[in-house]
């Protein structure tokens, strides 16, 4: 069965992290959690800082070449740039869901009262990177500067009271995203559930020592998207896939 997106439905992308400079001094990426899927970061060149609060309380973690981490659904993170270049290859389970709004960024409480007003916060027209629209980099940067005031008041409340200081924020995540879960269900359905049934097909042909399935494999180039995009953590290059070869 041929893929529809990357092996074991995940997407692949590659992130320049923004070296905009921040009201604590660093620079770095929007703080945010992804509700449904797990993240992982390769980081390919320069150094940095990810931040997290999660279970564990708030923890910063070195970013350098070589190094590879990954953080669970409800993970807020913020990816810190000290080097000024840094750039990470970002590995997405759930290929479809990020991009359906399975994030959620961590603005001041009054923009997370529900999915209008949270929705008029994160909003990023145009989104091009690559353009030159100084509007465009104004309003990932006023985005970004939002979702680090209620980090920022997250990560000392965290420091002071432990990790049960970000139940309300997740609860107001669950809230904002509920709605969309039904659409997730049908990416989850033509993804990951989807790869995993032709595996177990797979397997069930192994087990009778049958190889036919085989005779339809096939290579898949990932084709590199053109321009660049505004993200959370930074300039986003994407991939999608081609024509088999």
């Amino acid at each position: 069965m041929a893929l529809t997106n990357f092996p074991g439905a995940t997407a692949l992308s590659e992130v320049s992290i923004y070296n905009w400079p921040a009201r604590d001094g660093t620079s770095g990426g929007t703080p945010h959690l992804h509700t449904a899927s797990a993240e992982a970061y390769v980081v390919q060149q320069g150094r940095g800082r990810l931040e997290t609060l999660d279970s564990g309380g708030f923890a910063s973690t070195p970013l350098e070449p070589g190094a590879v981490l990954w953080f669970t659904p409800g993970t807020i993170h913020r990816a810190i740039n000290d080097s000024g270049d840094l750039r990470v290859l970002v590995v997405m389970q759930n290929a479809g869901l990020p991009e359906s709004g399975d994030s959620v960024m961590t603005f001041p409480p009054a923009h997370l009262v529900d999915a209008t007003v949270y929705s008029q916060a994160a909003a990023l027209t145009p989104s091009d990177a690559d353009s030159g629209d100084p509007t465009a980099e104004s309003a990932a940067r006023r985005r970004r500067d939002l979702a680090l005031e209620g980090y920022l008041a997250l990560k000392m409340a965290v420091l002071a009271e432990g990790p049960a200081a970000l139940a309300d924020f997740h609860h107001a995540a669950a809230r904002l995203v509920g709605a969309r879960t039904s659409h997730w269900q049908e990416l989850l359905v033509q993804g990951a559930e989807r790869q995993a049934a032709a595996t177990r097909q797979q397997l069930r042909f192994l087990e009778s020592a049958d190889s036919y399935y085989m005779q339809d494999a096939e290579t898949t180039m990932g084709q590199r998207k053109t321009n660049r995009i505004y993200g959370m953590c930074g300039r986003i290059q994407t991939w999608g896939l081609s024509e088999n070869l």
